[in-house]
């Protein structure tokens, strides 16, 4: 079997053009322990009404019931 020369040209030009957007920089990122830097979570305030609690304890409860 024989392969031109062109044709193995353009089988690696499309490889490595390929391949190119593989690549991702490493960096390293160093956090505090115990300090959360992110963005807020939503849940959070959800959680903190007594609705939200009620309803969270009663599908715990239907959870355990069978055990």
């Amino acid at each position: 079997m024989k392969i031109s020369t062109a044709t193995l040209a353009a089988c690696t030009i499309a490889t490595l053009v390929a391949l190119a957007g593989c690549h991702e920089s490493v960096s390293v990122t160093v956090y505090e322990p115990g300090e959360y830097k992110g963005a807020g979570d939503p849940l959070l305030r959800k959680h903190a009404t007594t609705e939200q609690k009620e309803v969270l304890q009663k599908r715990f409860q239907m959870g355990q019931s069978d055990r």
